[in-house]
């Protein structure tokens, strides 16, 4: 069952069987992590550079990059804490699936990041919350913690999207989140922080 605060942004909640498997090889969700707070930080950064006549717009996406960066070096220092050598990890489909939906022009193309960094902010926060009492600590408590900026990063999105079109974003959402309830439950080829449910769970089931 999906939280309250993103039942009207997400479509469907991630499937137990993916929280079991995510318990179960936590090392490399917590490389996948590192990247996804990087890349957090990276759409922060990009829309500022993209949006530069926009003060409010980039002002807050200069906090929020910081505090993705943050993110970043917290899980970094956890992964040494606990001897997990990096290395690189083919993406996800889940971002390149958002962002094919993305359209080209403006105005729909800021619409369409701002809902994009809505959704992925409100499915971090999902699941989050729904991994921190599968694992042990430190990684319990880090992950309830970081679910409350993910949810905060969620809202601000959204209203970023409210503020600029009103009375325009709620079809827009309605189908972007249907693209994103599929790339979360449909099986997926590899196993990330956003992705579906692995094929061999799939299969097994």
């Amino acid at each position: 069952m999906l939280p309250q605060a993103f039942a009207d942004t997400l479509l469907v909640p991630t499937p137990q069987a993916w929280f079991e498997y995510a318990a179960a090889h936590w090392q490399d969700l917590l490389i996948d992590h590192a990247n996804c707070e990087k890349k957090a930080a990276s759409t922060a950064l990009s829309l500022i550079f993209t949006y530069q006549e926009d003060m409010d717009l980039t002002e807050r996406m200069s906090r929020l990059a910081r505090e993705e960066l943050r993110h970043f070096e917290q899980v970094q220092r956890l992964m040494q804490s606990l001897n997990i050598p990096f290395r690189r990890l083919s993406p996800s489909r889940y971002g390149e699936g958002l962002r094919k939906a993305i359209h080209r022009e403006e105005p729909a193309r800021l619409l369409d990041l701002l809902l994009c960094g809505a959704l992925i902010e409100a499915r971090s926060c999902e699941r989050f919350m729904g991994l921190a009492p599968r694992l042990d600590e430190p990684l319990s408590s880090f992950y309830s913690g970081l679910a409350a900026s993910e949810a905060r990063h969620h809202g601000l999105y959204l209203r970023l999207a409210e503020q600029r079109y009103a009375g325009q974003w709620q079809q827009r959402l309605e189908y972007l989140r249907a693209m994103e309830a599929e790339l979360v439950t449909e099986p997926d080829p590899l196993f990330r922080f956003h992705s579906g449910l692995p094929e061999a769970v799939s299969a097994a089931n």
